[in-house]
This record gives C-alpha cells, structure tokens and sequence, in this order.
C-alpha cells in the first residue's frame, strides 16, 4: 500500500512513521512552525512546510496525520481549515489523530481501556477531548483516534533524563505510568492505515505500567551509573505541569491494536525498550 500524506506538526511520532512509510514508496509533506526544523523533516522523509505561513495543498492527499497540540478553542488545523477537509471527506483514505492516554483522568491506578469514558482532570486533558471530537464529528471523515502514553525512544526518555544535572526519581505510593517507544506508535499507525476502521479509538502503550522510579533505575543500572536520589512527591520541587502528571494514576489497556490491527509490539515493556536504546547508543 503507498498513498500520499500530509501530516500536520511532523514532529517525533510522525517522523518515525515516515522513516518507515518513504521506503514503500509513500509521498509524505510534513509541516513545522519552525523552518529549522525543515532539515530533520527532509531526513524523516516528508517535504517540509512552515505553517502556519505556507499554503497546506490537500489536492490529492489519501492520508492525513495530525498530530498538532489542541488549544482551549479547539483543535489548531480545524480552527483553519475546517471547511476544506469537511469538503474533501469522501477524497481521504485515512484520517489519524494523534491525542494522550490524559483524556481518561485519574483512576486511582486501576485498569482503562477504549471503552474508559474520558473523564479528564487536566486542562490539556478537556482539550484534548474536545478535538478527537471535533474531528470524529465530521460527516464521511474517515478518522481514528490514538491514545498515546508516555512517549521514549532515540533522543527521548530516561537517558537524556539521567544527564541533567540533580536529576531525582520521584517517589509517590502506588503511582504508575504507561508508556510507548516511538517504534511501536509508527507501526500501530501503519497497520490502521492498513486496515481502516473509521470511527475506531486505540490506546497505544505498552503491556505493563510501572512505576517511573523503575524505569530511571533501570535506565541508570544499563549505563552503570549510580541511582539518582530518591525524593517524595510531596517534597519534590516539580513545575506545575510536571505536578500535574502525577495528579493522575491509571494502567492502560492496549489489546485493541492487538486483536484488531494484529500488532505485536516490538517493545512490549521498558526493559526491552532501553536495552534496545542502549545497543544504539
């Protein structure tokens, strides 16, 4: 399968799926905000374009990928261009929007899955919601939603963590996070580009949430570095949005790209994720 894509804000997730998609022969255009992003958009592939500025041109477009950050009046790509993709809906294959396992809120650490309704505590949270709505809500639209949690992989995650100066794992009782290597995020999207489903929400994590001090101390044991200190979450001087993250506590379900788009993932936890890292590095 190849097609045309237009993926709005090629950042990282986006990127790693055109590193796969170009080889097959896809055409992918890819946009930034910032023109000095443009030579790491060309490396994944995609032909970059600074918008908002330039013209996005959908003219024979057969997948769209949005992945831009939603704002309190919606979702940035619809506030512009609304009536174009509404009017092109029939000429889409696939539509994939990229939004955050934040949309379910706190669950006091007990299971989630798709059928979870949202129930966010956070600001960006309720945005969120808002724009997988906005975009599920256009006739004809052929639009899937993904879940994404916590995101590592080359560049990004406990690594880079581990060199910054009076680093800590924070400690909080019975808190855990989900999480997903980058690698998987671009296969889950290429098997439901595969295997349309329009309508369909997928929650892409990995199989076993864990407690975030776990993966630094794994991370630190693989470099042979000592164990950051160990801080309470009460005493720890985070940012407010760093706070925030910890406000919610839940695991993630990820069978439905397992049993509908037939993923298995190349990282199914953290362990097989840094040490894969580790080999790169």
């Amino acid at each position: 399968m190849t097609g045309t894509l237009f993926s709005f804000g090629h950042g990282y997730s986006a990127q790693a799926l055109s590193r796969l998609l170009k080889p097959q022969g896809w055409n992918i255009c890819g946009t930034t905000r910032d023109p000095a992003q443009s030579p790491t958009i060309r490396a994944s592939g995609a032909d970059p374009l600074i918008w908002p500025g330039q013209t996005p041109d959908l003219e024979g477009v057969t997948h769209l990928l949005i992945s831009t950050s939603p704002k309190a009046d919606g979702d940035p790509v619809l506030s512009v261009l609304w009536d174009e993709i509404a009017a092109r809906a029939e000429q889409f294959q696939w539509v994939g929007y990229l939004s955050t396992t934040a949309v379910y809120g706190d669950h006091q650490g007990e299971w989630v899955d798709e059928t979870t309704p949202p129930t966010p505590t956070a600001e960006r949270g309720r945005w969120r919601v808002r724009a997988e709505q906005q975009w599920l809500n256009i006739p004809g639209l052929p639009a899937h939603i993904f879940r994404l949690a916590g995101i590592y992989g080359p560049g990004r995650g406990p690594f880079s963590k581990l060199k910054r100066a009076g680093m800590r794992r924070i400690i909080k009782p019975g808190q855990v996070f989900s999480r997903i290597h980058v690698a998987d995020i671009a296969q889950v999207l290429a098997a439901s580009m595969a295997a349309p489903n329009p309508g369909a929400i997928y929650n892409v994590c990995d199989d076993e949430p864990v407690p975030p001090q776990d993966v630094i101390s794994y991370a630190a044991e693989l470099q042979g570095l000592p164990l950051p200190p160990a801080v309470s979450f009460d005493e720890a001087d985070l940012t407010p949005m760093a706070r925030s993250f910890y406000n919610e506590n839940k695991r993630v379900r990820n069978d439905r790209i397992k049993d509908e788009l037939g993923v298995r993932l190349i990282y199914p936890d953290y362990r097989t994720g840094l040490e894969a890292l580790m080999k790169d590095t």
